[in-house]
């Protein structure tokens, strides 16, 4: 079982992945402001009590933690320090947030973070190679319980084999959802999996993206197909004696 917490929205640009952000297309469909960072009511939702006084949020849920913002976006440092509160206080829930500001993450985390708290898992999102290169040695610096990477939308080639080691639990690839999507080609998500195979880590091939390149040819894939065109591609990789663990997201990152 899983559950959303958006504790804040908004968020600014920040790399070639954020081009065609799916919470900048939302709002500005909605005539909202995207990069006006705000505090959500689903703030405290972790710690809400129902009259009983028992967790709202049941004990074991995932929590896919600020997915229509950056868990580390500058301008939610105000409220940040209640946010980490919450998570220890709920130790008995598994937290994973999906960044592209992990050269943050050091100036970001409580006092009492050491090698990182048991139940919390961070993503660092690297689309293309430049962005691979630099954000690539610092998630393998961090400390961190659980690190994965999210190639997606996976703009180019990207070949981490100089970083790439056990220390990574999970890859994620997928390609561009939306009408401006960018293609994404079939190759680069298999050259993800040889190298995700070659060092034994968990791969998932989530979804094809609008513009899918296979064999040099470029399909147009309807958003109600992506998800289950990848699923049939059978590429998803677990290495032997692993076993699969809960998906990195429970929704779309870049729809």
């Amino acid at each position: 079982m899983s559950v959303t917490w958006n504790l804040w929205h908004g968020c600014h640009r920040k790399s070639a992945g954020c081009l065609n952000c799916y919470v900048y297309r939302s709002d500005e469909r909605h005539g909202r402001t995207p990069n006006i960072v705000t505090k959500t009511a689903d703030f405290n939702l972790p710690v809400q009590r129902t009259r009983s006084g028992e967790y709202r949020v049941a004990p074991g849920e995932m929590v896919y933690t600020c997915f229509t913002s950056d868990f580390l976006v500058e301008d939610a440092d105000i409220w940040r320090p209640d946010a980490w509160r919450m998570m220890r206080e709920r130790s008995d829930l598994t937290f994973l947030f999906i960044t592209k500001r992990i050269e943050r993450l050091m100036d970001c985390v409580p006092p009492d973070w050491g090698d990182g708290y048991d139940n919390v898992r961070i993503c660092c999102t690297m689309e293309n190679q430049d962005r691979a290169d630099y954000r690539l040695p610092l998630l393998k610096a961090a400390p961190i319980k659980y690190k994965g990477i999210i190639c997606e939308p996976l703009l180019g080639p990207i070949d981490l084999r100089a970083g790439l080691g056990a220390w990574v639990d999970e890859l994620v690839a997928g390609g561009e959802s939306g009408s401006t999507a960018r293609p994404c080609d079939y190759e680069w998500i298999l050259d993800l999996r040889r190298q995700c195979m070659e060092q034994g880590i968990r791969f998932w091939f989530k979804q094809t993206g609008a513009r899918f390149i296979k064999d040099g040819r470029l399909y147009r894939v309807p958003r109600r197909l992506q998800h289950s065109q990848a699923r049939r591609a059978g590429i998803n990789y677990i290495p032997p004696g692993q076993k699969p663990v809960p998906a990195p997201y429970g929704r779309d990152s870049e729809e």
